[in-house]
């Protein structure tokens, strides 16, 4: 019995499972609809999709970097007791270096992707890793890099990973500098990388609200508004500071006391080459998820009603 695209979309509203897995359904027995949902249940793909619909908003975030190339990802679970196991654990590493390996442009296409180290693909190995670990993942977002030098660093076992990338000259070993400037962001988290990133509209804000504030004050009102220029001025180099990584002070500073810049400058220059930095990347693992409440009291008094 033939079967259409249609077919595959029912059954997958039916059953709430993978695209690519209800053509395969259909394929196996001939068409027919019943068997096809009875197949799915059988491999355990249905139930593989009832968790596919519970929030997942722990997890972890990780680095790979091999070969030159470096990979950040997010995958999420529901709870950090899964977060934490090892099953789970060496599933992200594994997504990690699929993502360096196949280069797809997008989760969408690293779906697509042969799984590291089998002939499936990801979307083909996740049912199963879902059923074996036992609750809803996600494989949310990632970055990955093929040029310069890149250095991760993963904070509090993947509650956040950082990804730092340096153009580096003189053959020297930017390693520990890379993990302090990824430590510095993985920490303060700063809005900017540098001050020339700043628009003139955040700038042009922040100079409108420090006016306020001056106005706002009996000591500041009646002063001329050339100090309260230069007032402000100085202000905005407060928020530079506050707010762009290479110009925060360096946090370690029993290692050098100065900005973020200058210890990349002075480090550098210490081994005996030159380091910039290009860019980098956080993911703080979960961010923007609406978490689900729990309430562990109605959840045990519903538990023992269920026993009666």
């Amino acid at each position: 019995m033939a079967f259409t695209a249609a077919d595959v979309k029912n059954l997958r509203e039916m059953t709430g499972v993978g695209m690519m897995d209800c053509k395969k359904a259909l394929v196996e027995t001939d068409g027919d609809m019943d068997k096809a949902v009875e197949y799915l249940r059988e491999k355990g793909l249905a139930k593989a999709a009832k968790k596919a619909g519970r929030i997942a908003a722990e997890g972890m975030s990780y680095v790979c970097v091999e070969n030159g190339a470096a990979a950040l990802v997010e995958v999420n679970c529901e709870t950090d007791f899964c977060a934490k196991s090892d099953a789970f654990v060496a599933f992200v590493k594994d997504i990690a270096k699929t993502v360096l390996e196949c280069n797809p442009a997008d989760v969408d296409a690293l779906m697509n992707c042969k799984y590291v180290g089998t002939d499936l693909t990801v979307a083909e190995t996740m049912p199963e890793k879902v059923m074996s670990i036992g609750e809803n993942l996600q494989i949310r977002r990632f970055v990955r890099v093929d040029t310069n030098t890149s250095v991760g660093y993963v904070h509090a076992g993947g509650k956040i990973g950082v990804l730092v990338n340096l153009a580096v000259e003189g053959g020297i070993d930017a390693t520990e500098i890379g993990k302090n400037v990824a430590m510095q962001i993985a920490a303060l988290n700063p809005r900017f990388w540098d001050k020339s990133q700043v628009s003139q509209e955040v700038l042009d804000e922040e100079k409108k609200v420090a006016l306020a504030l001056m106005d706002q004050d009996p000591k500041m009102a009646s002063k001329p508004a050339q100090v309260k220029e230069k007032i402000v001025m100085g202000k905005m180099n407060k928020f530079y500071q506050e707010n762009c990584l290479l110009q925060q002070e360096f946090v370690r500073g029993d290692l050098f006391t100065g900005s973020v810049e200058g210890y990349i400058a002075d480090a550098a220059k210490k081994l005996g080459g030159s380091v910039k930095f290009v860019n980098a990347v956080r993911f703080a693992t979960g961010e923007g998820i609406e978490k689900k409440q729990e309430d562990f009291a109605a959840e045990v008094a519903a538990q023992m009603n269920m026993g009666k």
